[in-house]
């Protein structure tokens, strides 16, 4: 499956790792594009955790002055009971882009998860259909035995889908096992889109790069700040809800870790030093996606840059690319 590729060169892309500013920078680069350039923006989520409703203060959403600013599309489109494939996100961003194209304006696509992008930019192994006596045998496991366990057996099967994924990500981790049992090829060895033809790649690829130590402190700083604004109440209000959480929504970073301690296994400082660590984990393996991406430009940011001095460096990078 693959996003169309005319379509697609209508897209500027904004990516980086957690915590590093994304929002921010696109909403300036938006207002930029649009007061130099008359070119009208909207924001489209290259993120897996905003798509949910009332999965706000741990996903870091957009604020309300900036989604006021400059449209924004794919937020808050899933109930957290569900799940959403890859290839329902390409069918659901093909379609919202259409609609930006038609309307004479770019769509600006922002977020940090990797695998959205590689899509995005490359397309999708589709793979075969859901087979749910595998899927339960597999989740009936996870129960039994533990993730760990499980990620322990995509290790064996397959060691470079295992190299990509966090054990937390029960959902993926069961896809691969099960793809592999289905095919008897690792999915690994399935999932080789190429690039395109450089003609036929989006010019505008970009993700922020941040010195690792200044970005592991923010993620510190970022994860206490979130729990003053109210993280676990957040979390305590979705463990209510009729409907239970989707394996993809309970095990998303931090909400995984709060869900834990409200169940009495960590206690909340437990917790909260686990989601710090993970996250940071989280960021390298994000960085890792984006610098072994070769359509990907990287901007350099650092401590002493803001929001518009970042802009004019993606500015600057942008017109070399033109000329």
């Amino acid at each position: 499956m693959r996003f169309p590729s005319d379509l697609l060169r209508r897209c500027w892309f904004l990516a980086g790792p957690t915590a590093c500013g994304k929002s921010e920078v696109a909403v300036e680069l938006a207002e930029r594009m649009k007061s130099h350039r008359n070119q009208a923006m909207e924001i489209v989520s290259l993120d897996s955790m905003t798509l949910y409703r009332r999965m706000n203060i741990g996903t870091a959403k957009p604020t309300s002055d900036q989604i006021e600013r400059v449209p924004h599309h794919l937020f808050d489109v899933l109930e957290p009971s569900q799940d959403f494939s890859v290839a329902e996100y390409l069918a659901s961003a093909e379609q919202i882009c259409q609609g930006i194209v038609a309307r004479g304006h770019t769509p600006l696509f922002v977020g940090g998860t990797g695998l959205y992008l590689r899509s995005l930019l490359r397309g999708v192994f589709a793979g075969p259909p859901a087979n749910d006596a595998i899927r339960s045998r597999l989740e009936t496991e996870v129960e039994r035995d533990g993730k760990e366990a499980l990620f322990a057996r995509l290790q064996e099967v397959d060691p470079p889908t295992a190299a990509r994924l966090h054990p937390n990500d029960v959902r993926r981790v069961i896809r691969a096992l099960e793809v592999s049992e289905l095919t008897g090829k690792p999915l690994s060895s399935q999932h080789q889109e190429e690039p395109l033809p450089p003609a036929e790649r989006p010019r505008h690829v970009y993700w922020l790069e941040p010195p690792r130590n200044w970005l592991y402190q923010r993620i510190d700083e970022r994860v206490l700040t979130m729990m003053s604004a109210g993280w676990i109440d957040e979390v305590r209000a979705l463990m209510s809800e009729p409907q239970p959480l989707s394996l993809t929504a309970s095990q998303a970073l931090g909400y995984h870790e709060l869900i834990e301690h409200l169940q009495g296994r960590l206690t909340l400082p437990e917790a909260i030093t686990q989601i710090q660590t993970r996250t940071r984990q989280f960021a390298k393996r994000q960085h890792t996606w984006f610098r072994n991406l070769e359509e990907c430009v990287a901007v350099p940011i650092n401590s002493r840059d803001n929001a518009a001095s970042i802009v004019e460096r993606i500015m600057e990078a942008a017109h070399s690319l033109c000329d």
